[in-house]
């Protein structure tokens, strides 16, 4: 692997955990480091910080806030 993209990998400890669960991704980076882009691309999906799963996640937690909310609401009553 070239010195600066393991540089790159090793100031990143998500990618670097990453890469330690799917060992075929320092293979890929080995032949052609220009895929470092894609190995990100895809660390966040892992991770679940694209901006789809992070709104999911938001939604989820306003919806269990809205059911507690009506739940100690009928429990007033």
């Amino acid at each position: 692997m070239q010195p600066d993209v393991y540089h790159s990998i090793k100031h990143r400890s998500g990618l670097l955990h990453f890469i330690r669960l799917n060992p075929h991704w320092y293979r890929k980076l080995t032949r052609d480091p220009q895929s470092l882009a894609d190995l990100e691309r895809e660390a966040k999906v892992f991770y679940g910080k694209t901006m789809p799963q992070r709104i999911e996640k938001v939604s989820s937690h306003i919806q269990m806030v809205s059911m507690l909310m009506q739940m100690a609401g009928a429990m007033k009553d």
